[in-house]
């Protein structure tokens, strides 16, 4: 190999963060770098699964290991065979960790989307989480900083900005007068005309302040799409993972949105199996897929992380954990396959990407006519739905 290779595992923010590893490191030379994830037990178990596929794949090259399981892990990672060095999570887009000139593209070369990472860490204290560990206290990117980024996006050619951050809900509470969330996107919209499209990354229900929410349910330039940090359905769960809503709240916000704005699609991260959580509970869980109309859910199976409050609770057998996790999947995925049929005739503005698909403002992914060019937003009218794609 020669051009550097970015493996990203995890979050959003690692793959914002990647891309600009990506174009920091451009002009490096047989250098492989795994950005890693350990939020969960199962999430350190792929990244060292990650670790030896690389170096299996790449075995003369330089490997080197960032990311949260670098931080939290770093004794166990750094003594893996197949690592070459480690670079500190909070270190990873300095230009001296990797010995190369300070003067480094800012954003990789043109995509269809551009990531931008407008916060980092997280102040709370979930109870499954160790991301505090590995990210540190919660910091914002300034106003200004987050609009320098985006016009660099811009020009290399994005179409779409997707706002990312660990708790991207609370930008702003470490900057002078404390703004919220809201200020940005409104800074945002106010300064780049040209965009059209501006998405939020996963947020905190809680923490929507009156102008993000406003914006939400008024300006088209802010897609229909609103993808929450909401964890389960049962608010005793709720309770005993430390979260900072009840089910009331998620429905509430919900209800609210879809009033002003009925194309919003909701999405939601949901975890199964969290320790102690009996059928009851998990009924809960699969109720809110249907009272949020949860169309984008990513599920996880609870896994025990070390360190954690959770792990000393008591366990949920793991067969079941899996069995519930199914549960969830098959459930959200009638809801959204419902959804998507529902777009059938309807004409939607599709962004390109390069794989033939692309994303209407829903987030709803079509097939797109052959010869599409990337970056390009096309109008299309499905008239079918296949394997979860529309047509």
């Amino acid at each position: 190999m020669n051009a550097p290779r970015i493996i990203s595992l995890g979050c959003r923010m690692n793959i914002s963060e990647s891309e600009r590893m990506r174009a920091l490191l451009a002009g490096e030379t047989d250098l492989v770098v795994v950005n890693s994830c350990a939020v969960t037990g199962e999430a350190l178990r792929q990244t060292r699964q990650a670790i030896r596929r690389a170096r299996r794949d790449h075995p003369a090259a330089r490997l080197v290991v960032t990311g949260c399981a670098a931080e939290v892990d770093r004794a166990a990672i750094g003594a893996m065979d197949e690592v070459d060095g480690l670079v500190a999570n909070a270190a990873k887009l300095d230009p001296r960790s990797w010995n190369v000139a300070g003067d480094a593209a800012p954003v990789a070369p043109a995509r269809t989307r551009a990531f931008v990472a407008v916060q980092n860490g997280c102040d709370h204290a979930c109870t499954f989480c160790v991301i505090p560990q590995g990210r540190g206290a919660s910091r914002s990117l300034t106003v200004s900083q987050v609009l320098q980024e985006i016009a660099s996006h811009l020009a290399a050619g994005a179409k779409e900005v997707v706002l990312t951050g660990v708790d991207l809900t609370s930008w702003g509470h470490d900057l002078a007068d404390s703004p919220h969330l809201g200020a940005l996107v409104q800074a945002i919209l106010d300064e780049f005309h040209q965009l059209g499209r501006l998405r939020l990354s996963s947020v905190d229900g809680v923490e929507i302040d009156p102008l993000l929410f406003e914006l939400l349910a008024h300006e088209p330039r802010v897609m229909p799409h609103l993808h929450l940090s909401l964890q389960h359905g049962a608010d005793l769960i709720l309770k005993r993972m430390k979260r900072r809503h009840l089910r009331a709240d998620a429905v509430d916000l919900v209800a609210r949105l879809k009033a002003l704005r009925p194309e919003i699609s909701v999405g939601a991260d949901l975890i199964a199996g969290f320790p102690t959580e009996n059928e009851a509970h998990h009924a809960e869980n699969l109720s809110i897929i249907d009272a949020l109309d949860i169309v984008h859910a990513h599920v996880f199976p609870y896994s025990s992380r070390p360190g954690t409050p959770a792990a000393l609770m008591p366990q949920v057998p793991r067969e079941a954990v899996k069995a519930r996790a199914a549960a969830l999947r098959e459930r959200a995925a009638a809801r959204r396959a419902e959804w998507l049929g529902s777009l059938v005739g309807e004409t939607l503005p599709v962004l390109a990407e390069r794989d033939g698909t692309g994303y209407a403002p829903s987030y709803a992914r079509v097939a797109l006519p052959a010869g599409t060019v990337a970056g390009t937003i096309i109008d299309v009218t499905p008239t079918g739905l296949r394997e979860g794609l529309l047509q």
